[in-house]
């Protein structure tokens, strides 16, 4: 399955954790993955993300030929460095977040995964998507 997203990831215990980042058009998931990168975040994907799912668990890489690329608006599309794939284990929803939301997850391919709302020009959303990696344990699906 291809989704209308970006796909970011950074070691979390030895393994690449992605944050799943979607958004309308122009919403500002390259931005943000854009910025991510500055926080120790890699990039998996931009713009489109095949996700599949394995032994209860979900995985997402760029569609061949998108690999390596990330969009730049105003300045055009950039090579990148780049992990293979990832496990999805945040999927993040740009909007305007609550101030204090209840947890909340969305079935992917049948699998459960949080759901953050980011505002992605927020100076500290770098850093937001990083917290969330922390505070969620994809393992057991909950919030620690």
């Amino acid at each position: 399955m291809i989704r209308h997203a970006g796909l970011i990831a950074r070691r979390v215990e030895g393994l690449w954790r992605g944050v799943l980042i979607e958004g309308p058009s122009g919403a500002g998931k390259s931005d943000l993955a854009l910025r991510a990168l500055n926080h120790g975040f890699r990039l998996v994907a931009d713009d489109r993300v095949q996700v599949w799912v394995d032994a209860g668990r979900l995985y997402g890489r760029a569609p061949d030929g998108l690999r390596g690329l990330l969009e730049v608006r105003g300045v055009g599309v950039a090579p990148v460095a780049v992990v293979a794939f990832c496990e999805i284990t945040v999927l993040v929803r740009l909007g305007t977040p609550e101030r204090m939301p209840d947890p909340a997850t969305e079935a992917v391919l049948g699998v459960d995964v949080p759901l953050l709302s980011v505002d992605p020009f927020e100076a500290s959303a770098p850093a937001k998507l990083s917290r969330a990696m922390e505070s969620f344990d994809a393992a057991h699906k909950r919030r620690i």
